[in-house]
């Protein structure tokens, strides 16, 4: 039997890869049908807790959401984001690795990092954890603003290593996180895995956003996302309907009583 990661890493250069974030089982089922991959972002930090960054989400909160997300997902892939101080070192991400995919039946785990992080991922990998990689704007590692990769010289190069690095280590995908669009292509061609783009450019094999965002549940301005649906209004007028019916004694009427 064909195992999902493989699957997914057979979509390169045949298929655009599909991607989004989940945090519950309700909306996990919703998008799963549609999705080849549903990640539990550490960005839930922001979107569900309003965190001023994903350093403060912790693995247990990673794990509650990872369960719920689970129960909803019948065909998807299913990634897990490792939070920030949970894999500093070899012992210490094994041991996290092994209790988040235990715990949540996960299918894979995703770590942010290149060159300062490949002795665990490598260490990992070794250990049988399949590995998602992630480069460009790392959240958990940022300071200040957040500003695109790949611009100058330096960057351009590091970026090209560490993606080289990742692949070699045998990280089945990489997400590229504002990478500029040039740099992304010639990763994308460079690397026989698939690259998972978010805000950088359809020249990467797939594209990954935050599901509250497209949902329009959010007040986020990145550049980099399109809000698709406007869920917040639906919510508001099925609110408002609901009061309206309850004053007016309309709900609950017989047929929706006992």
């Amino acid at each position: 039997m064909v195992s999902k990661i493989t699957k997914i890493k057979s979509l390169k250069n045949k298929s655009k890869i599909v991607c989004l974030t989940a945090y519950s089982k309700n909306t996990a089922q919703a998008i799963d049908k549609y999705t080849n991959i549903i990640l539990v972002g550490d960005s839930l930090g922001s979107t569900l807790y309003n965190f001023k960054s994903t350093r403060s989400v912790t693995l247990e909160m990673m794990i509650k959401h990872s369960k719920s997300v689970r129960q909803g997902i019948s065909n998807s892939l299913m990634v897990v984001d490792m939070p920030y101080n949970t894999y500093n070192k070899p012992s210490q991400a094994l041991k996290n690795c092994k209790k988040v995919m235990k715990l949540t039946k996960c299918d894979a785990v995703k770590i942010e990092g290149g060159l300062k992080k490949i002795k665990i991922i490598k260490h990992l990998i070794k250990n049988k954890i399949p590995i998602m990689g992630h480069l460009g704007i790392l959240p958990q590692s940022i300071k200040g603003k957040f500003k695109s990769k790949g611009r100058s010289d330096k960057e351009r190069n590091e970026l090209v290593r560490d993606c080289k690095l990742l692949e070699e280590a045998g990280v089945f995908s990489i997400v590229l996180e504002c990478v500029e669009r040039k740099l992304s292509r010639q990763i994308t061609n460079l690397i026989k895995i698939p690259t998972i783009g978010i805000g950088s450019s359809n020249n990467c094999d797939g594209q990954i956003l935050v599901l509250d965002d497209i949902l329009s549940l959010t007040e986020s301005k990145m550049k980099f996302i399109k809000k698709f649906v406007d869920v917040k209004n639906l919510i508001a007028y099925g609110a408002k309907k609901f009061k309206e019916e309850v004053k007016s004694k309309k709900y609950p009427s017989k047929k929706y009583s006992y």
